[in-house]
């Protein structure tokens, strides 16, 4: 089943901001998202949503640098019906409106079937920052020891793609 004809995504608009903290905060635990080492508030960020019927299917939010968008938070909130790889589309696209020759994005060690995912849509493996999460555990003590498949949380992955 494929939900993609039936889904819109747009840009995130200033009055989408409580609705992408509040979305942010149930997905993620909180507000905030610390990755490498660095705080973001996806609720300040460029992004998309994806809505069907209205309601919001999808959330990705990103933050702009020259030459590279770097996704900070990526949801399909239904999984394996093309959500995920229309918000990446729609990353993809904004990168060469502004010129970016690169869209990066961070994922953890134990997120292996994000792994897949990315790699199957042209992303490559870029780094590996053996420990980050623990670090990261530091600053927000609400990241948990495990992840996906009771696997311990250590690492951040970096994967980039070109524009």
């Amino acid at each position: 089943m494929t939900l993609e004809q039936d889904v819109l995504v747009r840009p995130v608009a200033n009055g989408d901001r409580p609705t992408v903290e509040w979305l942010t905060t149930r997905l993620w635990g909180a507000p905030e998202v610390v990755v490498h080492g660095g705080a973001y508030y996806p609720g300040l960020l460029p992004g998309f949503i994806a809505e069907r019927e209205g309601q919001i299917v999808g959330l990705v939010t990103f933050e702009a640098r020259p030459g590279v968008v770097e996704i900070i938070t990526i949801n399909a909130l239904h999984r394996y019906v093309g959500i995920g790889t229309m918000l990446i589309e729609a990353v993809r696209a904004e990168a060469k409106r502004r010129d970016c020759h690169q869209v990066m994005l961070t994922t953890t060690n134990d997120n292996v079937d994000a792994l897949r995912f990315y790699q199957r849509r042209g992303f490559r493996l870029a780094a590996l920052r053996p420990g980050a999460v623990d670090r990261s555990r530091q600053v927000k003590p609400s990241i948990p020891r495990s992840g996906d498949y009771a696997i311990p949380l250590h690492d951040e992955i970096d994967l980039s793609c070109p524009v």
